[in-house]
C-alpha cells in the first residue's frame, strides 16, 4: 500500500483496536495502558521504518527522487536500489523496536491466549474469499512486480499504477465514485504537481544553489570533511521537522535546499539524496502532528500526549544510532561512498 496514512488507518488502527477492545483496553480510559497504548506506540514507531524500507512505500519517497532527479541526481533501478541500501538497518530497526519499547513503555498484559481462537472464529464470519479480494490480491501483485521490474520492461511507475487502477474500474472492483472520493488522494496529487513545479523553478533561477553554496561555505569555514557536514546537515533536517505538519510539505520546502547542501559540501550525491529520503520517513513519528499516520494513531486515543512527544525523541534518537552505524557500513559495502 502506498501510503503510511492509509495503512495507519485501514488496516493496523482496526487490527489494533480490536485487539485491545478485547483485551479490556479502552482508549481515554486508565485500562489503555493494558494493551492498546504498547500496540498504539509499536506500530506507529515501527511504520517510519516500514515506509523507508521501499520506495512505494510512501508518496513522498517518489518525491524525493524526482527532486534529486531535478538536481542531477540519478538512482538506476530506482525500487531495487532503494530497497538494497535500506534494508539492513530498516530491518535492524524494524526488530528492535518493539522490543525497546516493551522495556520503556510496557502494556500491563503481557499474554493474550484467546487471541487465535477469536480470530478463527471472526475469520470464519467473513466467509470465503471473494472473487473482487481475489482480482485486488492480483493486481496489487501485478502492480508491485512492475514497480520493481518495470524499468528493465521499460514500464514507468506511473503507468504500472494506472494500469492496476484500470483493471480494477473494468473488472468492477472499483467505480469511478470510490475514485472520487479519495479526497486525500486527489489533494496529494495537486500538492505534488504544485511542489515539484516549484521546486524545479527554484533550481532553474538558481536560488537552490545559492543558498547551498552559502551553507556549504559556512560548514568549509569551520573545516569539516564531508562525511561530518554530512551529519550536521541530515540531523538539521530531522529536527526540523518538529515545525512541520506535513512529510510531504517538508520535502517540497527543504529536500532540493538540503540535497544541494550535501552535493556543494563533497557528499557523494546518490548517498545524499537516499539519506534525505529515508529521514524523511522516520521523522514521522515524533510528534502527534508530524504526518498523517501520527494524526490517525493519536486520535486513537490511547496514548497521551507528553507520552507522544517523549517517546517520539527518545525512539528518533535510537533510529539515528541504528541507522547511522549500520548505515555506514552497509552503504560502505554497498559502494554508495
Amino acid at each position: 500500500m502506498p501510503s503510511t496514512t492509509a495503512r495507519a488507518g485501514g488496516v493496523f488502527l482496526p487490527i489494533i483496536k480490536s485487539l485491545s477492545l478485547s483485551a479490556g483496553s479502552r482508549p481515554g480510559d486508565p485500562s489503555a495502558k493494558k494493551l492498546g497504548s504498547y500496540l498504539i506506540q509499536s506500530q506507529f514507531q515501527s511504520a517510519g521504518n516500514s515506509s523507508a524500507l521501499f520506495l512505494t512505500a510512501a508518496a513522498q519517497n517518489l518525491l524525493c527522487l524526482k527532486l534529486a532527479q531535478e538536481l542531477g541526481v540519478i538512482i538506476a533501478s530506482p525500487w531495487v536500489s532503494w530497497f538494497k541500501a535500506a534494508s539492513l538497518p530498516a530491518f535492524v530497526s524494524l526488530m528492535a523496536t518493539p522490543f525497546v519499547l516493551y522495556k520503556l513503555y510496557p502494556p500491563e498484559t503481557k499474554d493474550t491466549p484467546d487471541a487465535p481462537a477469536m480470530a478463527k472464529k471472526k475469520l470464519e464470519l467473513m466467509g470465503p474469499v471473494t472473487r473482487n479480494e481475489w482480482v485486488m490480491v492480483g493486481t496489487m501483485l501485478l502492480a508491485v512486480s512492475l514497480w520493481v521490474f518495470g524499468e528493465v520492461l521499460g514500464i514507468a511507475s506511473v503507468v504500472a499504477a494506472m494500469l492496476g487502477l484500470s483493471i480494477l474500474l473494468l473488472l468492477g472492483v472499483l467505480d469511478w465514485d470510490d475514485c472520487l472520493s479519495e479526497k486525500s488522494a486527489w489533494d496529494t496529487l495537486a500538492w505534488f504537481a504544485v511542489l515539484v513545479g516549484m521546486a524545479g523553478q527554484l533550481t532553474n533561477l538558481g536560488i537552490v544553489k545559492w543558498m547551498s553554496d552559502c551553507v556549504a561555505r559556512s560548514l568549509q569555514s569551520f573545516s569539516l570533511s564531508w562525511p561530518v557536514a554530512f551529519g550536521v546537515l541530515q540531523a538539521a533536517y530531522f529536527f526540523i521537522h518538529y515545525l512541520f505538519a506535513s512529510q510531504t510539505g517538508h520535502v517540497g520546502a527543504l529536500y532540493s535546499a538540503f540535497l544541494a547542501m550535501h552535493l556543494a559540501s563533497g557528499v557523494p550525491g546518490v548517498l545524499a539524496a537516499l539519506a534525505l529520503a529515508y529521514n524523511t520517513n522516520l521523522f514521522g513519528a515524533i510528534t502527534h502532528y508530524s504526518s498523517g499516520q501520527a494524526a490517525v494513531y493519536y486520535g486513537a486515543g490511547y496514548v497521551d500526549l507528553p507520552d507522544v512527544f517523549k517517546l517520539g525523541f527518545t525512539m528518533a534518537f535510537i533510529n539515528a544510532i541504528i541507522w547511522g552505524v549500520v548505515g555506514i557500513f552497509w552503504w560502505k559495502f554497498l559502494g554508495l561512498y
